[in-house]
């Protein structure tokens, strides 16, 4: 294993990789979550009709500069999420397995959940404020504009414009839901990659490999989606507003639920699929090799003793 910082780096790393390929679909799914807000279906224009309708339609009107507003915002949010996320999950999985069963090594599912749900949590409070102006520029829209329009020059801008208005509080709005969001995927992420990738090599005599940690993302991806889209959705809501449309979360679920059914939650549900699936793939697949680049490199620099502590 890397240490917790050589882990850090490399799935920050892996991250970024696989946000550059994936942050189109970012920008139509924030789009389809927050088109219709708070109107009855029958009477919300759907002015993205989907995945492909929607990168087609910002492609046409905004180029591809439309479909990557706010990546660099994006870079640093998956440094922050991913590297806390991959960087704290196995310390604190042997920490909880070693106190409770004496033995690092044993493989527990209730802990293997908890410790990327805690991991999750801990990279999504560290990076609230670039998820949040990040989902605000991938919002805006000259052309066709759904849900509330911020028109900030950057992130730089964005950053300044919410602080003097907002102060810090301001950068941190939605950040529990984003909390949740994010320990419900991250609670699932890790877990179910590594029982995937355990299962295929058991069941399906693959080999430790390039198809395997596709096989074992692929199935990952498919279960964070799942999980995560409601408050991923809640939280996309919360990120964009102004002022106090929704007082709280809960408001903001209560309010999508009632004024646009159930189904609203699941809103942009095939542009975040088209997302995360790459997204999970690439992140966890890069993850492998770049923690292989970070142990090799951590072995030439470092004494055992250093690593240890570190």
């Amino acid at each position: 294993m890397s240490t917790t910082l050589g882990s850090f780096i490399a799935g920050g790393i892996a991250a970024c990789g696989a946000v550059t390929v994936t942050h189109g679909f970012e920008t139509v799914k924030i789009r389809l979550q927050l088109q219709g807000e708070l109107q009855a279906r029958k009477d919300a224009p759907r002015l993205y009709k989907g995945v492909l309708h929607g990168v087609g339609v910002i492609l046409k009107n905004e180029g591809p500069r439309g479909l990557l507003r706010g990546l660099s915002c994006a870079y640093v949010y998956q440094m922050t999420l991913n590297g806390c996320r991959l960087g704290f999950y196995e310390p604190v999985r042997k920490t909880l397995t070693s106190a409770i069963y004496n033995d690092a090594a044993v493989q527990s599912f209730g802990v293997n959940l908890f410790s990327g749900a805690a991991s999750g949590i801990l990279g999504a409070a560290a990076g609230s404020p670039f998820f949040l102006i990040k989902t605000r520029l991938q919002s805006y829209s000259p052309f066709l504009p759904v849900g509330t329009q911020h028109n900030y020059k950057n992130a730089v801008d964005g950053m300044r414009q919410i602080y003097s208005h907002e102060g810090v509080k301001g950068l941190y709005r939605g950040v529990l839901p984003a909390m949740v969001r994010t320990g419900f995927g991250s609670s699932v992420q890790l877990p179910t990659y590594f029982f995937a990738k355990r299962r295929l090599i058991k069941h399906f005599g693959m080999e430790e490999g390039m198809p395997l940690h596709i096989a074992s993302s692929t199935c990952s991806g498919f279960v964070v989606c799942c999980v995560m889209h409601p408050p991923d959705t809640i939280m996309s809501r919360m990120y964009n507003q102004t002022g106090n449309l929704y007082s709280s979360a809960f408001d903001c679920l209560s309010r999508t639920v009632k004024t646009e059914g159930l189904f609203a939650l699941y809103k942009g549900y095939f542009a975040h699929l088209a997302r995360i699936l790459p997204h999970t793939i690439l992140t966890l697949t890069l993850a492998e090799q770049t923690n292989k680049i970070m142990r090799r490199v951590e072995d030439r620099i470092l004494s055992p003793e250093t690593k240890a502590q570190i």
